[in-house]
């Protein structure tokens, strides 16, 4: 049996026995989630797969779905990728964020990409960029078979991750097999996604800024983001923020930047608190809002 056959055999093993604007907000204010967006869902299903082979070594997508995630309601997702400067960290990074949106009946995905640990300081994430696209093509090109709806397929992100994300919905679209790699929304949690010279990231991008920065390729194609800051990140100051969500604003596009006051770079992750920390709860609720606010949470769950 294949990979991809063996994770849909599982859900559908699950799903059968379950079933017989653009806005700046200050920490603490605009939108929160609705507490109806979804009625609770049965606890959701854990598991991996192998999106991608490079030599001996294989890739995986782990993932948390709802247990009903195949049926006659493809579900909405949400593709995250870690942060680590490129260099570290891991895809459990999302792993609460990814159990929340399940509970609400939206797949997640979490993925695994090579990193530049080991590498010259001045090497350009050239295959970090490589394996996010091809992870999240091979996550619409199996739509069907996962249960979700190829048109509402999120990528979101923090810090490197996060400019990965804004990576796949800024640059142009690179089309393969008739998948396309670009997200219909982006979540973004401190983002790295201004790469020009003064700005984190340019050590590694150098002059080659217009392909690998999101923030200088925003075109009116792009989708709609939220974006979490703190005030006090030392890797991207606010101006940079607002720059970002001035240009999507400028092209018609939906920006939200939600700033907090004091915070450091990281301080959405959750942390072994009630609610998961007050920064993760207000950061998750606001994500769920504007999820909720793009019709992404199906009524009839």
């Amino acid at each position: 049996m294949s990979n991809i056959a063996s994770v849909v055999f599982l859900f559908f093993g699950v799903w059968l026995s379950a079933c017989c604007g653009s806005a700046v907000c200050a920490e603490g204010d605009g939108a929160t989630a609705a507490d109806d967006a979804s009625p609770a869902l049965a606890e959701p299903v854990e598991g991996s797969m192998v999106y991608k082979q490079v030599g001996d070594r294989k890739l995986r997508i782990d993932y948390t779905r709802p247990a009903e995630a195949v049926g006659d309601s493809p579900r909405a997702a949400v593709v995250f990728f870690h942060g680590g400067g490129w260099v570290g960290g891991k895809p459990g990074q999302f792993l609460e964020h990814s159990k929340e949106l399940a509970a609400r009946g939206v797949a997640c995905f979490r993925v695994e990409y090579r990193l530049l640990k080991g590498t010259p300081k001045n090497t350009p994430p050239i295959t970090c960029t490589e394996d996010v696209s091809d992870a999240f093509r091979y996550i619409r090109g199996h739509a069907d078979e996962l249960g979700i709806d190829p048109n509402r397929i999120a990528a979101g992100g923090g810090s490197a991750g996060g400019h990965l994300a804004a990576y796949l919905g800024m640059l142009d679209d690179e089309v393969r097999d008739g998948v396309s790699r670009k997200p219909n929304a982006l979540v973004l949690f401190n983002p790295v996604y201004d790469n020009r010279p003064g700005q984190w990231g340019n050590g590694r991008v150098g002059d080659q800024v217009q392909r690998f920065s999101p923030s200088e390729n925003i075109t009116a194609d792009d989708p709609p983001a939220i974006v979490f800051l703190g005030t006090n990140d030392s890797l991207i100051p606010v101006a940079t923020a607002e720059r970002f969500q001035k240009a999507m604003q400028d092209a018609g596009l939906r920006s939200e930047l939600h700033l907090y006051k004091g915070q450091k770079h990281g301080f959405f992750n959750y942390k072994k608190q009630p609610g998961g920390g007050e920064n993760y709860r207000d950061t998750t609720d606001k994500s769920i809002a504007f999820l909720d606010s793009l019709g992404w949470f199906d009524q009839t769950n």
